[in-house]
């Protein structure tokens, strides 16, 4: 059912979109300049692309260049969705998923020390108060290709190799044309791999832009029990697997799971941002039990969800880091546009 609501309600939101995009160009909307660099991530579709692995990382390169980073993110799916929330002070995690949404809390969870998080749907207003209260001088914008209220010093557009138009190619599942690429300064393909050719993407993203392409892949960084930090050693997990998650994209993740050489013998992909419930939960063990799983595993961004419930079974997470392909080039790029800026 919600593969045949999708569609419809995408078309929507794209008619939506266009008339913004089209009041800020002929400036009936007015952008808003802060005084601190902004750099935003964000892509053209609908559904996961592997957006928040590459926001951790661009924040990671800010701080390495000694700036005070803030994340100023809408919080998808979060309680009291029009109240400012700060999900992290840049040492402690304050919120839980269902305060912040499960990507801010993953961000804040895993750039402790890094980054400041806020969740607000006026993301300009959020990043002045992190000027003047936190002392922010460097601001990532999260999913904010099409949040033109806010000037941005550097505009970065994903696209997703496995998928780079929507699903199933649909033009329903674009949030804007194709031709909205000609706003990035940059653009990064994520997901690549033996299954895609990153040279046919590159010459249909070149039809809408100049910007530099960067070729990008996630790859493992550890597994571990969702109630452990710990690594766990993948010897160490009874297989096969029962498989399950709430995100954007399943398909990629059952793929990783793939290719690091674990057994699946059940797959369950929940609609993004899926807020569990324990039935869930029983329902998924259950069919685990019923395919001869011996353990369960799901994603990072799940599994901010998940501490409160029950499990019979094992469950781990695996969780992921994005590898960028001539990465020093983009650091430059993210260099000289915080350097124009105070």
């Amino acid at each position: 059912m919600a593969n045949l609501i999708l569609p419809p309600l995408s078309l929507v939101y794209g008619a939506v979109m266009r008339a913004r995009l089209a009041a800020y160009k002929i400036g009936l909307l007015k952008t808003k300049r802060l005084n601190a660099p902004v750099i935003s991530v964000g892509n053209l579709t609908t559904g996961g692309t592997g957006k928040t692995p590459l926001v951790e990382w661009v924040c990671r390169v800010l701080a390495r260049e000694s700036r005070k980073v803030t994340i100023l993110t809408r919080g998808y799916g979060r309680v009291n969705a029009g109240q400012r929330v700060v999900a992290s002070d840049g040492v402690n995690v304050l919120t839980s998923a269902k305060q912040a949404g499960d990507e801010p809390q993953l961000l804040a969870e895993n750039l402790k020390g890094i980054a400041f998080v806020i969740c607000d749907s006026d993301r300009a207003a959020a990043g002045q108060w992190a000027i003047e209260n936190l002392g922010a001088d460097a601001l990532v914008l999260d999913d904010g290709y099409q949040h033109l209220q806010l000037d941005r010093d550097l505009n970065i557009a994903i696209i997703d190799a496995t998928n780079p138009w929507g699903k199933g190619q649909q033009p329903g599942m674009l949030r804007e044309p194709r031709n909205g690429l000609s706003r990035a300064d940059c653009v990064v393909i994520t997901r690549t791999g033996k299954e895609s050719d990153p040279a046919v993407l590159k010459g249909e993203i070149n039809r809408f832009t100049a910007a530099p392409i960067f070729t990008s892949r996630m790859q493992t960084s550890l597994v571990r029990r969702i109630d452990a930090v710990q690594p766990t050693e993948f010897t160490a997990i009874a297989q096969p697997l029962a498989a399950f998650c709430g995100v954007g994209n399943p398909s990629s993740f059952f793929d990783q799971l793939r290719r690091e050489g674990f057994t699946l013998a059940h797959t369950q992909a929940f609609p993004d941002h899926h807020k569990y419930q324990q039935s869930d939960i029983d329902h998924l063990c259950k069919a685990a039990k019923t395919t001869g799983a011996s353990s369960l595993v799901t994603t990072a961004k799940d599994a901010v969800k998940l501490r409160e419930f029950a499990f019979e079974l094992p469950c781990y997470v695996l969780e992921i880091e994005v590898v960028i392909d001539q990465q020093d080039t983009l650091i430059d790029l993210i260099r000289g546009a915080i350097s124009t800026r105070v």
